[in-house]
Parts: structure tokens; C-alpha cells; sequence
């Protein structure tokens, strides 16, 4: 290794992050959509795992910049909300909150226990989801049902997923 490689390496985890590339947070959103648009077509059970909502937790809890977390969830909502039947801005609007509040989570608490991963993961997908049903009440004027017990569960599922997903990240 050279002197260069040997201080990168020692630096704290926070100063490595930021030398990821954009391109490979763009591709990683991308990634992450298109698994969201096409895995329930082959596996119906699947419908309720949010990546792109697991995505942009775990970009805001490792950035820690709630500002760029803001530009990341609003871009990858706006995407979302592109390739569904939704009305344009609203998963970008939620996740533009998500995305906020866990970067700002993320200045508190220290985000690399698994415990706390999975407890975020799951928190968030409740966020998320309780603050869509409100913006759509709100905005749009839709009467949609909010099944706690559904969310909790599928809230559940996508914290279960957040833990490996988190650690496949933090690898590239």
C-alpha cells in the first residue's frame, strides 16, 4: 500500500464516505428503483419491500448533511413517483422528509450498530408511510385507509431487509 492508501484507510469512517463517487450514489438510486418497479412483477410478496426508501436512509445516515440528503431523497422521489401511476411529487415530498430527518437522526446517535439499523429501518418505513397517507388526505383529497398493523409489519419486513442491504453498502 502506498503512504496515500495507508492514511485513507485510517481515516474515520465519515471522511471515507465522502469520497464516494456520485456516479456510483446515482447508480446505486437507479439500481434501487429499478428493483422497485420490476422485482414484484416476478414476486408479488415483494410489493411492500421500499428500496429506494432503504437507499436514501442509509445515503442520509452516512452522509450526515441533512441538506444533501434533502437534494438525494427529492431526487430519488421524483424518480419514483416517474415510474408509477402516483401523481407527480408525492413519494418525492416524503421522501424529501425521510431523508432529512435521518441525516439529522444521524448527528446524534451512532448509526453503526446493527440494532440501531434496524431500528431506524424500521421507524423510517413507518415515517414514510404514515406521511404519505397524510399528504395524500392533504393534498390530493383521497380517502386511503391507514392499517397500522399492515405497516407495522411491513415495517418490519423492510427493517429486516435494511440490515444486510446496509452492509452490502457499506462494502462498495
Amino acid at each position: 500500500m502506498t503512504q496515500f492508501e495507508e492514511q485513507a484507510w485510517r481515516l474515520p469512517r465519515r471522511a471515507r464516505f465522502s469520497w464516494l463517487r456520485p456516479f456510483l450514489l446515482v447508480i446505486m438510486a437507479l439500481v434501487a428503483i429499478l428493483l422497485q418497479v420490476y422485482l414484484p412483477l416476478f414476486f408479488q410478496y415483494l410489493a411492500y419491500l421500499e428500496i429506494p426508501l432503504l437507499v436514501t436512509v442509509y445515503f442520509s445516515l452516512m452522509r450526515r448533511q441533512p441538506v444533501v440528503a434533502v437534494f438525494y431523497g427529492a431526487g430519488i422521489g421524483l424518480v419514483q413517483d416517474s415510474l408509477s401511476s402516483n401523481p407527480l411529487g408525492m413519494y418525492g415530498i416524503v421522501k424529501t422528509l425521510v431523508a432529512y430527518f435521518a441525516a439529522s437522526v444521524s448527528q446524534r446517535f451512532d448509526v453503526d450498530n446493527l440494532t440501531v439499523r434496524f431500528l431506524l429501518g424500521f421507524f423510517f418505513f413507518f415515517f414514510h408511510q404514515f406521511f404519505y397517507w397524510v399528504l395524500a388526505r392533504a393534498l390530493l383529497g383521497q380517502a386511503l385507509d391507514f392499517v397500522a398493523v399492515q405497516t407495522l409489519l411491513f415495517g418490519l419486513m423492510n427493517a429486516a431487509v435494511a440490515v444486510p442491504l446496509f452492509y452490502l453498502l457499506d462494502k462498495l
